[in-house]
């Protein structure tokens, strides 16, 4: 029994008439009759009552006719779904973002993937970058955007853009330009710093700006997330160092002075990947 055998006596159950289902079928009708007679031999079960006249269903070709159907139509539902897994349009897909690009590459990213492939689904996480790296390597993310230049053999990376580092502070804080900052204006300030590894690219250049200013740091918070020290900021806890693309994130009574220190963007995944999701997103970027 095969599943050609199995549509051949779904379309006879249906037609009730060896002519009309061999020619649809695109067979002979001696060739559809022995089809048939091939399968009632092999289960050990009439399937049809015919003579010259008339084909009918036996009580046990009714049965068959409703499970073969079910699962004939479920088979070729699976093998669909085969299909599109094979060729990338179907599965899920692990991204890793910093918390910065949320409201600027983020979005217009997911929809460019959502309108090219809507059946996939899309995992978004936040993961410092140390954690990144590992869970990059151990296939528990696929994609990550990162601010840090790569510098393992196993990973891949594309350099997507770049922008300003800026000062953040509360919106009535006395530091109106860039002009208003300088080492003596910076002294008494408290800074809010995000964590991770010192370094890092990302944290090189944070600590750049902080020497380029003098920066006293004997008294800051660090914290993980960007958004996190933004409300701190809000609450009067200090002022920060953070990508400008935070200003995206409708930040009300907050301000964004611009810094001559640009922080670059990058994509990275896994060297020699094989899988065909991440083949057409890398493509479709």
């Amino acid at each position: 029994m095969d599943i050609q055998q199995l549509k051949y006596f779904l379309a006879l159950s249906k037609e009730l008439h060896f002519w009309n289902t061999s020619a649809k079928m695109n067979i002979t009708q001696s060739a559809l009759s022995r089809q048939i007679q091939s399968l009632e031999n092999e289960l050990g079960v009439q399937l049809f009552y015919r003579d010259k006249r008339n084909v009918k269903l036996t009580p046990a070709g009714k049965f068959l006719q409703e499970k073969w159907s079910e699962e004939l139509n479920q088979m070729e539902a699976f093998h669909q779904l085969a299909k599109q897994i094979h060729l990338g349009e179907f599965g899920t897909l692990r991204i890793a973002h910093p918390d910065s690009i949320s409201s600027s590459v983020l979005p217009h990213f997911i929809k460019k993937i959502s309108d090219a492939f809507p059946y996939l689904t899309l995992e978004l996480v936040q993961l410092t970058n140390e954690t990144q790296e590992e869970y990059l390597k151990n296939y528990k993310i696929d994609l990550a955007f990162s601010r840090d230049v790569n510098t393992s053999s196993a990973i891949n990376e594309k350099k997507l853009g770049y922008e300003n580092l800026s000062f953040v502070v509360p919106e009535n804080h006395h530091f109106k330009t860039l002009s208003d900052i300088s080492e003596e204006s910076l002294k008494d300030q408290k800074f809010l710093l995000t964590t991770g590894d010192y370094s890092s690219s990302y944290n090189l250049l944070v600590q750049e700006v902080i020497n380029t200013y003098h920066i006293n740091l004997d008294s800051y918070i660090r914290c993980e997330f960007g958004s996190t020290i933004i409300s701190l900021i809000k609450n009067g806890l200090g002022i920060s160092i953070l990508p400008h693309s935070y200003h995206l994130h409708q930040n009300i009574g907050i301000r964004f002075i611009p810094l001559p220190f640009v922080t670059d963007l990058y994509l990275q995944w896994r060297k020699d990947d094989p899988n065909p999701i991440l083949k057409n997103i890398l493509e479709l970027v």
